[in-house]
């Protein structure tokens, strides 16, 4: 980002799990800076679900730049999860016919069950292969694997944790990080809130507030796309060799295979 640094901003890491976001400031102007960011953002920006997109730009490294809006503000806790504002969000980004349109025109194709399950199943360790509870849920994906017809996919995010929802000063609510976002079947989304941060016992509420009724096949997808993400962050950690993370991550696998065993 020396381009930036010539130019008079001052320049700080903004975190993230690709170190190339930033926070520009100049003349007490703030911007949020990031590299080689989807052109999915600008069709974000217009539908403010993330900070306004202010410019794109081309640098002497051939690299493209994005500059949004710096938006003071924290993240959502947990507990805010169950909030009606999250549930109406994400209703939103899955009924945009915009963002939906924007994913196609990048050419990009709907993640089918069977699609997700071939690229979980090839990816796996012989660590975490040999783990029973990995096993049995592996079983569980291959014996019920989805069956909603594509026409119902929509825009998902896919990694809807609570670090992903920005609540601004002015009490603005964004998600942002949407570099794994897919045309699939909404329920991977619904269902990892659910499992993560609703009760169950909440679980009908949570889905009125999105505009949903809560149905035996949802209720089944969810399970399956939520056993999914979970094995894949065991993966995940196991490749970082963070065991304790991976560890919580495997006893949440096992909390939803023994949960909900009839479905």
């Amino acid at each position: 980002m020396e381009h930036f640094y010539q130019l008079g901003w001052t320049l700080d890491s903004a975190g993230g799990a690709s170190g190339e976001a930033y926070m520009a400031e100049q003349d007490g102007r703030k911007l949020f800076l990031k590299r080689n960011s989807s052109p999915f953002l600008t069709a974000l920006s217009a539908e403010g679900i993330v900070p306004k997109l202010v410019w794109t730009k081309r640098i002497e490294t051939g690299e493209v730049v994005t500059a949004q809006h710096w938006k003071n503000g924290r993240e959502l806790v947990q507990d805010e999860m169950n909030s009606n504002r999250v549930a109406k969000l994400l209703k939103k980004i899955h009924s945009s016919k915009q963002l939906l349109n924007m994913l196609k025109r990048m050419e990009m194709k709907p993640m089918h069950p069977e699609l997700l399950f071939k690229k979980i199943n090839s990816s796996l360790s012989r660590h975490v292969l040999s783990n029973r509870t990995v096993r049995k849920a592996l079983l569980y994906l291959e014996d019920n694997m989805p069956t909603l017809d594509s026409r119902f996919y929509t825009v998902i995010h896919g990694d809807v944790n609570h670090n992903n929802w920005l609540l601004s000063d002015q009490d603005e609510l964004f998600l942002v990080d949407w570099e794994g976002a897919m045309i699939a079947d909404p329920a991977i989304d619904i269902g990892m809130i659910l499992y993560t941060y609703v009760d169950e016992n909440d679980w009908v509420d949570w889905l009125s507030k999105y505009g949903i009724n809560d149905t035996h096949d949802l209720k089944k997808r969810m399970k399956w796309y939520t056993l999914i993400q979970a094995i894949a962050m065991v993966e995940w950690y196991e490749e970082k060799k963070r065991y304790n993370d991976m560890n919580d991550w495997l006893n949440f696998l096992n909390e939803v295979m023994t949960r909900n065993v009839f479905i």
